[in-house]
């Protein structure tokens, strides 16, 4: 088995304009390896941007890994890092109702857009080097993504499947517990890390702290992974 890099953007080549992966990377496939859940499996991996995590899945042992994400660049980015790392990776340009028709699957990670995303988010100053918006900004409550993700996990999985996803605090923890949970999944957050403010929440900080998101001063977070489990 291929041993993992302990820092995820060792492990993959990031083309300009496809999101660099970062510690909510890094925590998903962690969260993934502990789980011993991918090995013989049929894997999807949602919002797959550099392809890091649905690598990781293919060296892990899975038996097939599916991957999606609504741009080109990320979908042609994830198959050479796939080439490179000598893996197979099915990855298709789409989303979550396109994987509809790929599956179900036994497991589904995703580490989706989820940072809530003010009225001026088109005036603040983030490095273009972290990839493009589109891989992070989720509307106000940061939770454009995650909800329609979090209802389609029941018609994603199989029975007995998986479903591992990465988010931030900012985007209601509980509420991706609730919605997980109404589907008739069982959930909980698995592993969880406090980090530093990236460039994109940095940007944004003053704006969270006036609509009462972030406390005054504050400039940490913490990313969570939440394992959903259908009976």
């Amino acid at each position: 088995m291929t041993i993992l890099s302990p820092d995820v953007r060792d492990s993959v080549h990031v083309t300009p304009g496809v999101y660099v992966p970062q510690h909510d990377s890094q925590l998903l496939i962690e969260a993934m390896t502990r789980s011993g859940a991918v090995t013989g499996r049929h894997v999807l991996d949602l919002c797959t941007g550099s392809g890091a995590v649905a690598v990781a899945a293919a060296q892990l042992g899975a038996r097939t890994v599916t991957a999606f994400d609504i741009c080109p660049d990320a979908v042609a980015c994830a198959t050479s890092n796939a080439t490179e790392a000598g893996v197979c990776v099915d990855a298709r340009v789409g989303m979550w109702v396109d994987a509809f028709l790929a599956g179900p699957f036994d497991v589904v990670v995703s580490n989706p857009p989820y940072v809530p995303t003010g009225p001026d988010a088109d005036l603040e100053c983030i490095p273009a080097g972290v990839g493009p918006a589109t891989a992070w900004n989720a509307g106000l409550d940061g939770r454009e993504v995650l909800n329609p993700i979090c209802d389609c996990a029941p018609e994603l999985l199989t029975a007995g499947g998986t479903m591992l996803i990465v988010q931030s605090e900012f985007a209601d923890t509980e509420q991706s517990l609730r919605r997980l949970r109404r589907g008739g999944l069982r959930a909980e957050v698995v592993l969880s890390q406090l980090i530093p403010f990236g460039p994109v929440l940095a940007a944004r900080a003053k704006w969270m702290e006036s609509i009462g998101m972030l406390p005054i001063g504050r400039r940490v977070e913490e990313i969570v992974v939440i394992r959903a489990e259908k009976r």
